[in-house]
This record gives C-alpha cells, structure tokens and sequence, in this order.
C-alpha cells in the first residue's frame, strides 16, 4: 500500500518567508535627476503571470527541498520472511459439527470442522505480513488450492472455496506432505514450513506417510502436525512423529478454541524478523518537481529574450 508524503516536511516551513520576500524585498531604483520619475511608468500588479510563475517556481523548489516519497510498507518485491503451506484435512470426517462448543468462532452458527478450521487459518494468514502462503487440501488425494504466494487475499478466497469431501472421502496424510513438498518446488525461503491438520488416520494415497516425512526432510521442510477432533480420532503417534523428524511440533486441538490457539502458537513460535520492524520502500519524486521547475523557468528566460 503506497502512502505519498513528504520526508523533510518541516522545510516547507521556509517557503513563507521566501515568498514574504518576494512580494516586500523588491529592487527600487533611485532616480537621479527625476524626482517623480515614477509618476510615469504603469503600475505594476503582483498578480500578473510572470510573477504567478516565478512564485510557482519558488513552490516546486520548496517541495522538492522537502522530499515527496511514496512508503510501500509491505511491497511484495521487498518481504523477507518465510514460505508456509498449510494444508487441510478436506476428507468426508471433516463435515462434523459439534467441534466449538464454547461458541469461539461459529458466533452461534452450526459449522462444521472445514468450515471452522478455514475460518482460523484464515486469519492466521492475514497476520504473516511478511511471508508467503500457499494451500493443499487432501482427502483420497491432495492437490494445491493455492500456489505459495504473498497475495493472501487470493489465498483466503481459494480457501474459503473447499468442501469437505471434494477430494474424496478417506485420508491420505503421504500424499498430502508429498503434493506439500511439491509446492515448494520453487522456494527460495530459508525457512520453509508445512502445517498439517487432519481429524484422521491416514488410510488412503499412493505414498506412504513415512516416505512423504523423508521427502520433507530432504527438502528441509519443517512440519507442524494438528490431530483435530475427538481424541482417538486422528492417528497422534503418526503426526507425533512426523512432526519430530523435521524438527516441527505435534498439537491436539479438541475444541475450536484449542485450534484457535494452537495457530497464534505457531505464529509466535515461527514469528519472521521483519515483523518486528517497520520496512518500507521509498520512491523519490523530488525530481520531477526539478525538472517541471527548470521548465518554467526556461520560459520564463526565453520570453525575458525576446522582449
């Protein structure tokens, strides 16, 4: 988001006595032998357009003194923070309801686990300012939802759009890490980090879980595993140790406001450096203002030559 103003804007302030001086400092000349010499010229008036110009030069010089910048302070082309991909147990199991009891995201309406679940990685998306986010969903099969990407509004939309089931009814955990690691295939992040939340046991996929986890750990990806649910419903030995050999860490979320908390966990725990600073990227416009007075005042000479 870009935000016009003026860096030195305490300058500005010079301008009044500038043009204070312009219209009082003027040159008079002292006639020798004609007392009354003035008597005979035309009055001059202060606003005719030569004087317009002059103090209009006087105006692009002051502003240009000041410094006007644009502040982009979270220019995409300028993030140094970190690649995460979450991806979403979208499996037939994740169409139960029940899961916020404590009414802590439903806001009194009936969702369902998806639909809670994509409310809070929702959120947990707007608030990685400085890092780039991508989705996967998986159920018999996982596929990416969103590329990684810095444009979090897009990412938020393309989440808001899966259904429990529209990748089939069972759970394929491998799959999931294997089309996660895949997504990263591009990453130049230094840290890159998979979130990985089922409500199940894997029982579905061409890859094994334990041979998705090698891929992740060659590819130094690290992976944080939710079982989200009933307790005994999803595989916490499997996610546990997933978790472990890519140096991540396994979460039990039973209710939505455990969920809730387990991503603002996260979120501290993997908190990018940039965050904690204001970075900005500045593009200087003081010298158009230059040349737009130089112009003027180039006229201004050319007509003084030709009169």
């Amino acid at each position: 988001m870009n935000n016009i103003s003026l860096e030195y804007s305490f300058l500005i302030l010079l301008l009044f006595p500038a043009l204070y001086c312009i219209y009082r400092c003027k040159e008079h000349k002292k006639p020798n032998y004609f007392v009354h010499l003035h008597f005979l010229s035309a009055k001059k008036s202060f606003l005719k357009a030569e004087q317009l110009l002059k103090i209009f030069i006087f105006l692009l010089l002051f502003t240009a003194l000041a410094s006007p910048i644009a502040v982009d302070k979270i220019n995409p082309l300028n993030r140094h923070g970190k690649d995460i991909l979450l991806a979403i147990d979208a499996s037939g199991s994740m169409n139960a309801s029940g899961f916020d009891m404590e009414d802590e995201v439903s806001r009194g309406k009936r969702l369902s686990r998806l639909e809670i679940a994509k409310v809070i990685a929702s959120d947990f998306i707007y608030k990685r300012e400085s890092d780039n986010v991508g989705v996967v969903a998986f159920g018999d099969f996982a596929f990416i939802a969103s590329p990684i990407t810095y444009e979090k509004e897009i990412v938020v939309e393309m989440l808001s759009y899966l259904s429990h089931g529209m990748a089939g009814q069972n759970t394929a955990i491998g799959d999931a890490i294997a089309m996660g690691v895949r997504a990263f295939e591009h990453s130049r992040a230094k840290s890159k980090i998979l979130i990985l939340l089922t409500d199940g046991e894997h029982n579905s996929g061409e890859i094994s879980p334990k041979e998705a986890a090698k891929l992740a750990q060659d590819a130094d990806i690290k992976i944080y595993t939710i079982g989200m649910g009933s307790k005994g419903e999803a595989d916490e030995a499997l996610l546990q140790k997933i978790a472990k050999e890519s140096g991540g860490v396994f979460f039990s979320a039973y209710s939505a406001k455990e969920l809730k908390s387990i991503y603002e966990e996260i979120d501290a725990m993997e908190s990018s450096k940039i965050k904690s600073r204001e970075y900005l990227l500045k593009d200087f416009y003081y010298w158009m203002l230059l040349l737009f007075a130089l112009g003027i005042l180039l006229y201004l000479l050319y007509t003084e030559a030709k009169k």
